[in-house]
């Protein structure tokens, strides 16, 4: 599975080593070690070495692993030592607010990978979280930068920063601007313009998810093992769009073959950007 098609990205606190032996049942497609938020100030130097072991762990089982390091350079420095880059996916940097940022873990990510040797695999590319107004603001410049592989908006950290409940009055414009920002890049965009905390009522979950893959999110992050079917799910094509989809293409193909550069389907034109989005759906993989 590419980046671009993860939908769900599971966290695992570092120092939670008894979720490991289940993690990889979950049905997400990425596991996230977590050394940021889910990790008190205190343990943090405890949480490095069980997360070095769960990073090695879980990609020794197959999962596809994704490791999030602290936001200060000091703590990201530690995070990475020793860490065993080549078994991960990708690396989230938290609270990212100018390209600066970016590029100095950047250079330290790649530091780390050549220091196992020349020969050794390049350093795991890097999701940027943008998670503050400044974060949001500078989203144009973050998102050109080569290393990334997506942008993530982090809705409760924004919503913190302007004092105001995670929900789509406060979130909506920020959340297309990181967006916009991670399409017009090539970028997958993990997040949602509403709160991940929401793990019981699973109704209003599925309806801000829903509403994140409407907005163009590709995937976004989850708090607990039950959200997982409810992201994966919401940010698969359903199969009336399969359907529609396989229609589209059917349509266009006999269009092509008439001649034509467009064709009416249920009363609608089909032409070259709807074909294209009903390809996308249909070699979309589960």
């Amino acid at each position: 599975m590419q980046l671009k098609s993860i939908r769900s990205l599971l966290f695992l606190p570092a120092t939670a080593d008894h979720l490991l032996p289940k993690a990889t049942e979950r049905g997400a497609d990425a596991l996230v070690v977590d050394l940021e938020d889910a990790i008190p100030p205190d343990r943090k130097a405890e949480a490095r070495p069980m997360a070095r072991a769960a990073v090695a762990q879980l990609a020794a089982r197959g999962a596809r692993v994704v490791l999030r390091v602290n936001s200060e350079p000091a703590l990201w420095q530690q995070d990475l030592q020793g860490m065993p880059l080549q078994s991960l996916a990708a690396v989230m940097l938290p609270k990212v607010e100018t390209l600066a940022q970016l590029e100095a873990f950047a250079q330290a990510l790649a530091a780390h990978a050549a220091a196992g040797g020349e020969q050794g695999p390049p350093p795991p590319p890097i999701a940027a979280l943008l998670e503050t107004p400044r974060g949001v603001l500078a989203a144009a410049q973050v998102a050109v930068h080569p290393a990334l592989c997506a942008l993530g908006f982090g809705a409760e950290d924004y919503a913190g920063a302007l004092g105001v409940p995670p929900e789509p009055a406060a979130l909506t414009w920020p959340a297309h601007q990181v967006l916009t920002c991670a399409h017009a890049n090539g970028l997958a965009c993990w997040g949602l313009a509403g709160s991940i905390a929401v793990v019981d009522d699973v109704a209003a979950f599925e309806h801000t998810v829903r509403a994140g893959r409407a907005m163009g999110f590709t995937g976004s992050v989850c708090i607990h093992p039950r959200q997982v079917p409810i992201v994966n799910r919401g940010f698969s094509p359903s199969t009336a769009e399969r359907t529609w989809a396989a229609r589209v293409v059917a349509a266009d193909e006999a269009a092509r073959a008439a001649g034509l550069g467009a064709v009416l389907l249920d009363g609608r034109m089909i032409d070259r950007p709807i074909v294209e989005r009903a390809r996308r759906w249909l070699a979309f993989k589960e």
